[in-house]
This record gives structure tokens, sequence and C-alpha cells, in this order.
């Protein structure tokens, strides 16, 4: 649309993960030391964690462009599979047909595959994204799957990569065993307001923009104040605005032109954006806290109650006991009574004969 009026040789805003527009804060260059050393180090377990859009994709896509033939990889990029999934998955990556066997058979088949490999001189690596959507049982079998080693390496080197919940599932005491083969843990940040302008202007300079200029110097704290510095944010602002201003036949992105694209978009600014949806959340988390505690009390009061009763029972039973002896002596006291009141029998006899 806007390519030849800015003079682009291709969009520089898409959202998808391209590599060629990959780029390398100083938080995106530690990741990627740390995806690294696990692979050519062959050093077990690395986890990188990172909000919504901060690039880790893009991050991982870099890596898998960069291995060499004698690495084979599976790629994991769909984690809402369970135990016997996700073991199909993983061998359906390294060439196999795995749809007729069994959990048992899958674990032996992808066992014996990875040790004939790596007695070949292959290098094996499993990547999965998106692991916070993936069970605890499915992360023990990552686990066990990682167990396999000889007396100086690891079999299987794993990169995990997720949102920020995946740390909170990792501190969970059933993955405890898993969290300890961890090697190294790295939370992929936003980007500051500096990086923020210096990754447009990468991606400006990769699209083939000459031209600095294209975005007003007002119009930098601007986009951090409304994106955070996720650089899905970014791109999906930038590209909104450069249609706004090929609209307005503007061959400059101003502040006006951005506001207006920001109206466009219905956009907060992010921190009350974030502020908003944890509210959001927080009200039904605190309602159903609250309605959890009102029915537990419920539940005690009743229970409280009918151990009350329970403990009346053996009285109930004395008294009931007490009430039929009553009974039983009012009925001889009733059948005793004529003979115990002098004339009783003649007055009763005498009223029968008149």
């Amino acid at each position: 649309m806007y390519l030849d009026f800015f003079k682009l040789r291709e969009f520089p805003f898409r959202l998808t993960p391209d590599t060629d527009f990959l780029y390398m804060s100083e938080a995106h260059s530690r990741a990627k030391a740390y995806m690294d050393y696990t692979v050519w180090n062959r050093d077990g377990f690395v986890v990188i964690t990172g909000e919504i859009g901060c690039g880790k994709t893009t991050l991982l896509q870099k890596l898998l462009t960069e291995l060499d033939e004698n690495v084979l990889v599976a790629k994991i990029f769909q984690t809402q599979l369970d135990e016997v999934e996700f073991l199909q998955a993983v061998l359906v990556e390294f060439g196999l047909n795995p749809f007729n066997a069994k959990k048992v058979e899958l674990i032996d088949m992808l066992n014996s595959f990875l040790v004939d490999q790596f007695h070949q001189g292959r290098q094996l690596v499993l990547v999965v994204d998106d692991t916070h959507n993936l069970s605890p049982k499915v992360l023990e079998e990552i686990r066990m799957l990682s167990g396999l080693e000889t007396k100086k390496e690891k079999v299987l080197h794993v990169i995990l990569v997720g949102q920020p919940q995946l740390n909170e599932m990792l501190e969970a005491p059933e993955l405890e065993q898993l969290l300890q083969r961890v090697r190294l843990r790295y939370h992929l940040k936003s980007l500051s307001e500096n990086d923020t302008k210096a990754y447009i202007l990468h991606r400006l300079n990769v699209a083939g923009c000459s031209d600095a200029k294209l975005f007003a110097p007002a119009t930098w704290p601007v986009i951090y104040k409304y994106t955070g510095g996720l650089p899905r944010l970014i791109n999906t602002l930038c590209d909104t605005a450069l249609v706004c201003a090929y609209a307005d036949n503007q061959a400059v992105v101003t502040e006006a032109i951005l506001n207006g694209a920001i109206e466009e978009l219905h956009w907060l600014p992010y921190a009350k954006r974030v502020n908003q949806q944890r509210l959001r959340s927080q009200p039904a988390s605190n309602d159903y806290q609250a309605e959890l505690r009102d029915h537990t009390r419920a539940l005690i009061g009743v229970g409280q109650r009918m151990t009350q009763l329970d403990a009346l029972v053996p009285a109930l039973n004395a008294l009931t006991g007490r009430m039929a002896n009553i009974e039983n002596l009012l009925r001889r006291i009733a059948g005793e009574l004529p003979t115990l009141v002098p004339g009783s029998a003649d007055r009763k006899g005498g009223s029968r004969q008149k």
C-alpha cells in the first residue's frame, strides 16, 4: 500500500517472526547467548521466558537458522498436547512414524533413536515454544527424556521458551526434579525507550528506508508510552501510523498522525492497559476466594452442628428410656387407683345402677 510512497522495499512492521528484521537488544543478545551455550556446549536445559510479543519466537527462529546439518532439532510450536501427543510430535519432528504405538512403545522408540543418533555423532536438540501451555505431566516427560546421558554429556539438549507463568510452573513442588536440571534461566524484558527508537530505525533500514526522519522526534516517547517497549505492539502501532500518514499524504509521521493512529487502535497508555487487565482479573479472583471461604465456613458450621448432635444421641436415648418407664409407671398408678381411694369402687358401681 505505502511502499512506493515511503520508498520502501518491503513492509517494515510485519507481525510475522522474520529473522531478517530481528533487533538484538542487550536482553535479546543475552537470551540468544544462553541458547547458543546450551546447544554448542551440550549442557542440558535452558529456560527463556518473556511477555507476549517480546520477540521470543523470532529469537528461536534466528537460532534455528544458524544450526548446521549435524544438529537434529525437534521443534514443537503447538503445545496444547497431552503426554502421548507430545511424544508423537517429537518423534514426527525427528522423522519417525509413531502413530500406531502405545506410550511405552513411544518412549522406547524415542530413546532408541536418540541413543543411535548420538553414537553416530549427531547433536540432538528439543525446542519447545509456548511451554507454559504444557501440563505438569508433559513437563515430567521432558525431564525423563533429558535424563539420557553418557558419563560426560547429555544426549538430548532442551530449550524451553514461554510466558512468565512458566517460571511459576517450574517452581511447583511436583516439578522440583525438572527445575534441578535447568542449567540456565533468563527472562527477556521489554525494550527500553532508547531501544524502542533503535528498534524502529533498524526495521526501517532493513526495509530500505534511508530517511531516519520518517518518524518525527516527538513521536518516540509517545510510541514507548503506548507500547511499553514490546516489539509486537511497536510493530502494530508503527504500521498503523504509516497507513495514516499515507492516507493523509504526509511524508513524515508526526505526533498528530501518531495520536490519530492510537485513537484508531483505541489504545490507552500501556501501563494503564496492564493495570486494567489486572483489575479485571483481580476482583474475579477475590470474589471466588470470598465465596470459597463462605462455603468453607458453612461446611465447618454444619460439621460442628453434626458433631454436637452426635454427642446428644446417648442422652436422647437415655431420655427416651426414662419416658417409657414413666409411662409404664403412670399406667400402673391408674390401674391401682380404685383400690387406693376408699369408696371409689362403690361410687363407681352406684353410678352405674342409677
